[in-house]
C-alpha cells in the first residue's frame, strides 16, 4: 500500500498551511504538548482522526520541542470492518503504532435497543478502553480527533437535551486524574478537515455501528448549524469564539459566581469583579435607545 497522497497545488497549500497554522495556535494556547511527551492519537480511520495525525507528524518534525507519537486504533469488531486498512496505512508512513481488538460491538448492540442511539455507550466503552491503552503505553497525553464544529455541537446537544451550558474542552484532565485528553483540532472547520482528507486521500473506514442511524440528535443540531452558517457566514465562528469569553456574572450558576456577595461588594466597590450592565455593546450598536437606557438617560420619546 502506498502512502497518502501529495498534492502540490496552489489551494491545497493553502488549506494545508491554514490547518497547520490552527493546530500550532491550539497547541500553544491550552499548552497541550510539551517536552518529552508520548502523545497517543486515537485513529478512527475517519477523516479527523487521518487529518490530526498527518498535521500531528508534520509538527513533530518542525516543533522545537521533542515528543514522541503512537498511533493507536481501537477494533470494535463491528462486521465487514477493514482490519488490514490501518495497520498497512501506518507501516506505509512509518508510524508507531498499535491495534487494539475489543469486541464493544456485540455490547451496544445486546444493551441498546434496536433503533435507538448507539452513540453514548459505544463512546463510554470506546474511551474506556483507550484510557487503559494509554497507561499500558506510558502515554502523557491523548490526542482526540474533535474539531470546532464538533465542539459547538456539543454545546448544543447539552443545551438542548441535558440543561447544561457545558462543550467539549480542548484540553482535559481525566475524572480520576490520570490521563491529559487534547483536541488539537479545536479551531478547526469541518468543512476544511473534509476537504483536507480529500485532497490527501487517507484511507477513510466508515463507522457502520451508527452509521445508518438517521435520526440523531447530533445530526439534527448539524443541520441548524449548516443552516444557520449558510444564512449568517460566520456564525459558527462567532459561537466558538463565545466558549472562549464567558462572564459567569451574567450567567445563573451560583457556585461559579458569588451572587450572595453582591451586597457587599456594593458597599466595597474596590473588590467588585467588574461586569457588563444593561444590556451589551451589541445590543446599544444595533438600538441607540439602548444605549441611553444603559446610561441611566430616560428613553427618548418619538417626535409628534
Amino acid at each position: 500500500m502506498v502512502g497518502v497522497k501529495r498534492p502540490t497545488s496552489n489551494s491545497f497549500k493553502k488549506l494545508q498551511g491554514f490547518l497547520r497554522s490552527r493546530v500550532g495556535q491550539a497547541i500553544a494556547d491550552y499548552a497541550m504538548i510539551s517536552e518529552g511527551d508520548r502523545v497517543m492519537v486515537c485513529v478512527s480511520g475517519g477523516k479527523d482522526s487521518h487529518t490530526l495525525l498527518d498535521i500531528l507528524r508534520h509538527l513533530q518534525r518542525h516543533a522545537p520541542i521533542h515528543f514522541e507519537i503512537l498511533a493507536v486504533n481501537l477494533d470494535q469488531k463491528q462486521p465487514g470492518f477493514p482490519a488490514h486498512v490501518l495497520p498497512e496505512y501506518f507501516e506505509s508512513i512509518d508510524v508507531p503504532y498499535r491495534i487494539v481488538e475489543q469486541d464493544t460491538y456485540s455490547t451496544v448492540k445486546r444493551v441498546i435497543p434496536e433503533g435507538k442511539t448507539m452513540c453514548g455507550l459505544c463512546s463510554r466503552l470506546r474511551r474506556g478502553v483507550l484510557y487503559r491503552v494509554a497507561a499500558e503505553a506510558g502515554a502523557t497525553k491523548i490526542a482526540l480527533g474533535h474539531h470546532r464544529d464538533d465542539m459547538i455541537e456539543t454545546l448544543f446537544l447539552n443545551l438542548f437535551h441535558g440543561g447544561r451550558l457545558k462543550a467539549m474542552p480542548p484540553k482535559l484532565l481525566t475524572d480520576d486524574r490520570r490521563h491529559i485528553v487534547i483536541r488539537p483540532l479545536a479551531y478547526c472547520p469541518e468543512a476544511d478537515i473534509a476537504r483536507y482528507a480529500r485532497y490527501r486521500e487517507f484511507p477513510i473506514i466508515p463507522c457502520t455501528l451508527c452509521g445508518s442511524q438517521a435520526n440523531l440528535q447530533r445530526a439534527q443540531i448539524k443541520e441548524m448549524l449548516r443552516a444557520w452558517e449558510k444564512e449568517w457566514p460566520g456564525r459558527t465562528e462567532t459561537l466558538f469564539r463565545s466558549l472562549q469569553n464567558v462572564a459567569p456574572s451574567q450567567l445563573a450558576d451560583p457556585s461559579l459566581f458569588d451572587f450572595g456577595g453582591l451586597e457587599r461588594d456594593r458597599l466595597d466597590p474596590e473588590s467588585a469583579p467588574q461586569s457588563d450592565e444593561l444590556g451589551t455593546d451589541l445590543e446599544a450598536e444595533f438600538d441607540p435607545a439602548i444605549a441611553l437606557l444603559a446610561d441611566g438617560l430616560p428613553w427618548p420619546t418619538p417626535a409628534p
